[in-house]
């Protein structure tokens, strides 16, 4: 086997860090991680300049990147394009979203997904954020579009889990029953509750009946009140889901941020995703979305994008800047910012050999200097041009 050894930077393996250590790799997969004065003789030795070499960042919810709306054409091409645009902010496996569209806009995300995901070129699957939410709770989607889940639509799915490998979908509680969050989370497809204006008892059954996250906790959802919890509270309290947040200083206060942070009970824990739109990664002053023009406006932690009315319409965040926000705002230590962007969503999104540097793991990896900026990222141990 041919070796390749990365030496010079402290190693974080997906749960902890590893002092004066070296990653040795081969075939593109983690081989072991070692003393750094004990590595293969003859190996590619890659000496980095210090920071911090990690799993590369897993991001289970971006709607574009690199100028591209994976809405505006749900290719393949797309999707190649939105994973291109969020690499060099060291996301190297991310799940293009589409949001509530029409139907033939879904079935074309499936089978570009399909396709997409055997490329090994940073898409791991895919988000339908859509069109299974509840009005009442659009956000910058169109609710004219949005409708509950049919029997017929718990099929598809499943074939389209099976087809992908890895299918993340956002449903509102109000719009799917029980016996279908089971039927879905037996056929493998990953149920997230979202865009929900439920009670906390809608959502607790649905968590129980397998739903196995929260998107965006916070945003467009019920909040927590003293007597009706709703789905902000029974996100934090109960112990199974996952909960995605949006770290960009505009969607969350930091403050709600941070006590959910202490409060979540259970294995489930709160991870970052982007939310990203097609301007990360360009200098564009605006985009379309289902024909309504999103506007950029600069300021804060980072740019907001708002439709006309003032609605947030996603972020211009990456996961550089959140895992920096997470360390410098939210107080974290680097070791759990690090996690929230690496084995929390692989563990989540049951991407067993990734998230970590672990033996036989995809040596997909991201180094970050002492600033967390990214210097560099490898997909199955390739350097991205």
């Amino acid at each position: 086997m041919d070796y390749k050894v990365f030496t010079g930077a402290r190693i974080f393996d997906g749960e902890r860090f590893h002092e004066d250590s070296a990653l040795v790799m081969g075939n593109g997969r983690v081989h072991t991680i070692t003393a750094a004065n004990n590595v293969p003789d003859n190996a590619e030795v890659i000496r980095l300049q210090g920071g911090v070499l990690s799993p590369g960042f897993i991001d289970a919810q971006v709607n574009g990147g690199g100028g591209r709306m994976l809405n505006d054409e749900p290719s393949a091409e797309s999707m190649y394009m939105i994973a291109d645009g969020h690499r060099p902010y060291g996301t190297t496996a991310l799940l293009p979203t589409l949001i509530t569209d029409v139907a033939a806009a879904t079935t074309a995300a499936i089978e570009s997904a399909t396709e997409a995901v055997k490329a090994n070129r940073g898409v791991a699957g895919l988000h339908l954020e859509g069109p299974h939410l509840a009005p009442a709770r659009k956000g910058a989607h169109l609710a004219e579009l949005m409708r509950p889940v049919e029997d017929s639509d718990v099929k598809t799915f499943i074939r389209a889990r099976e087809a992908i490998g890895t299918l993340l979908i956002t449903m509102a509680a109000e719009q799917v029953t029980e016996r279908q969050v089971q039927a879905l989370n037996e056929g493998g497809v990953i149920v997230s509750i979202g865009h929900s204006d439920c009670t906390a008892e809608a959502a607790d059954a649905r968590f129980d009946a397998g739903a196995r996250g929260v998107t965006h906790l916070f945003n467009a959802m019920s909040q927590m009140g003293h007597r009706a919890p709703g789905l902000v509270g029974a996100a934090i309290d109960h112990p199974a889901p996952w909960c995605g947040i949006i770290a960009d200083g505009h969607h969350v206060d930091p403050r709600a941020l941070r006590i959910a942070l202490r409060a979540k009970r259970g294995e489930g824990r709160l991870f970052f995703v982007t939310d990203a739109m097609s301007l990360v990664g360009t200098d564009l002053p605006s985009f379309t979305l289902n024909g309504r023009t999103v506007y950029r406006t600069k300021g804060g932690y980072c740019s907001k994008l708002t439709l006309d009315d003032g609605t947030l319409a996603g972020s211009d965040v990456d996961m550089a800047s959140t895992i920096r926000y997470g360390v410098n705002v939210l107080e974290l230590p680097l070791a759990e910012a690090l996690r929230m962007a690496t084995s929390y969503p692989a563990r989540f999104l049951r991407l067993a050999d990734r998230g970590h540097l672990t033996p036989g793991a995809r040596a997909d990896l991201v180094h970050i200097n002492d600033g967390i900026e990214v210097t560099g990222t490898w997909i199955s141990g390739q350097p991205s041009a």
